[in-house]
């Protein structure tokens, strides 16, 4: 008989359901599991759906998503093993200032849960704070859906970046600098994969809406993936997804040296890190002047995901897990 293991999330539609969650359906049902998808939505009738659904699996996993108190309670009563999900640092501000009330709501999940999963050390080191049983899960792709053949247009350097309205005020950030580049780099681009326009007085912008379709093919046929990100303490628990996808589609990374992408990103190997203005002027004429260079870094990119950050690889850690968990009987079977 198989095991029924319960996601609950944010949305069918959130970037993080698909990246730990959906993506793993396939593999958890070859490793014996049933596993079902139930969005938590903020309809007075959910929380109902929630604690039935949950009574009724072996094992309910939470994805970023935080109660209070009473309802933590609740779902940890309904349920014979929890596991929380963390692939953001959901305890902060996304300024990464400090929330009392995030912080509680963190709190309130992570004492009653048997497993956290978090997305990389800085996310676990915080979560140990509450649970002595954490797994590090880091946030993984499957690289041969950006193996692509593509053709990239030579008329123009072509920089990408990829991400939501929820990032963008990193791009708008960066925007200035990325002009005062393009004055001594007449044939740059800029493309945007993403769900929003943006506009420049003095780089050309290539705006393409986001659609998980042409995203891989979107990356592929571009020379250059950009990653400008502050550090802070919300910037501290982003799982690096963004360069992940530049490097599987076999780009160089340019990268601000923030949270796991400064692990991620082995300076001068498979991109660089750029820590100021100048860091990133030099970055991007080096990566110009260097098409060989911006292979070779492409290459050892997609080394680099396929050996560390690979759904085949990071399953095999949720396997061993999950079995852990299992080992011990559910409260609600005893």
């Amino acid at each position: 008989m198989k095991k029924k293991i319960l996601f609950i999330t944010k949305g069918v539609h959130a970037a993080s359901t698909r990246y730990r969650a959906l993506n793993y359906f396939p593999y958890l049902r070859k490793n014996g599991w049933t596993p079902c998808h139930l969005s938590a939505d903020n309809s007075i009738f959910r929380p109902f759906k929630v604690l039935n659904s949950a009574r009724k699996a072996d094992v309910v996993v939470v994805l970023r998503k935080t109660f209070n108190g009473f309802f933590s309670n609740l779902l940890h009563r309904f349920s014979k093993h929890l596991i929380f999900d963390m692939d953001d640092a959901i305890f902060c501000h996304s300024d990464g200032t400090p929330s009392q009330m995030r912080a509680k709501r963190f709190k309130n999940i992570a004492n009653r849960c048997d497993q956290i999963w978090a997305g990389n050390s800085y996310l676990a080191s915080m979560a140990l704070r509450h649970n002595p049983s954490v797994v590090l899960l880091p946030t993984s792709l499957s690289p041969e859906k950006y193996f692509l053949t593509t053709t990239k247009n030579n008329n123009f350097l072509e920089l990408v970046w990829i991400g939501s309205s929820a990032t963008k005020r990193y791009l708008n950030s960066a925007l200035p600098l990325l002009e005062e580049i393009a004055e001594s780099i007449p044939d740059l681009r800029l493309k945007i994969v993403a769900d929003f326009d943006l506009t420049a007085q003095k780089l050309p912008v290539q705006s393409i809406v986001w659609s998980e379709e042409i995203e891989a093919e979107a990356l592929a046929s571009s020379h250059i993936g950009i990653a400008p990100m502050p550090d802070d303490a919300w910037t501290q628990g982003k799982c690096g997804l963004k360069i992940l996808q530049y490097m599987a589609a076999g780009l160089p990374v340019i990268s601000s040296p923030s949270g796991v992408n400064k692990d991620i990103v082995k300076h001068g190997i498979n991109g660089f890190l750029a820590q100021n203005p100048e860091d990133w002027k030099a970055a991007i004429k080096h990566l110009a002047q260097n098409p060989d260079q911006r292979q070779r870094m492409g290459q050892a990119g997609r080394k680099t995901v396929l050996e560390n950050y690979s759904i085949d690889a990071t399953f095999t850690s949720m396997a061993t897990a999950l079995d852990a968990i299992m080992e011990n009987p559910g409260k609600n079977t005893q």
